[in-house]
């Protein structure tokens, strides 16, 4: 558009202003201060930032090998020096143990019979003493047997003072005859004994 045609009337801000000094805007000269301090925020904080970056990865390094080495040692399947040692022990202690033989009940032996104290025990008096046959009697009594009868004999076939019995079983009372009345000659004869015990006292005893 050109003045000529330029449809408003002219004002004060169509006027340009007259100055006699430079126009634009003009900066003061930079100091040596304002030059130098940038390059030394450079030389002096980003070394310091550097080293605390590198001590800080440092650290965390260690720390972080640490928890994997914690982890390693948590989850290992590898026995620990204690359960090693209680499982080598067990082991040697198998080994070396001798295996315990299994105990036997030892047989057990059968009581020895009683003598039978209600046997018949007769007491035949063939040493011609008086009263030899009852005082052995009274003895046997006194002992314990219940049946015994004393009478006199004559002692045919017999050489010294026998307590005769007559069968296996009687064995034991005949011995025990024979212990209380001081005879040393026990015979099994069923001749002599009969169905009891029979003591014959010969000539010599003294009772």
């Amino acid at each position: 558009m050109s003045k000529a045609s330029y449809p408003y009337p002219p004002d004060e801000f169509d006027a340009a202003d007259d100055h006699d000094g430079p126009r634009g805007v003009h900066r003061s000269p930079r100091t040596t201060w304002s030059k130098v301090w940038p390059f030394l925020v450079v030389l002096i904080v980003f070394p310091a930032l550097a080293y605390g970056l590198v001590t800080w990865i440092s650290n965390s390094d260690t720390g972080l090998g640490d928890a994997i080495s914690g982890i390693g040692a948590t989850g290992t399947t590898e026995p620990t020096d204690g359960a090693s040692d209680a499982a080598t022990g067990s082991a040697t202690d198998a080994a070396t143990t001798p295996a315990v033989a299994p105990t036997t009940e030892a047989p057990v032996t059968p009581a020895a019979p009683a003598a039978d104290f209600t046997t018949p025990v007769t007491v035949l008096n063939a040493a011609n003493v008086s009263g030899l046959a009852a005082s052995q009697a009274k003895k046997l009594e006194a002992g314990g047997f219940t049946k015994v009868t004393a009478t006199n004999g004559s002692g045919t076939g017999v050489k010294a003072t026998t307590v005769f019995y007559a069968t296996d079983a009687q064995k034991v009372t005949a011995d025990a005859v024979a212990q209380l009345l001081g005879i040393t000659t026990v015979t099994k004869s069923s001749t002599q004994a009969k169905s009891g015990i029979t003591v014959v006292l010969m000539p010599g005893f003294k009772g």
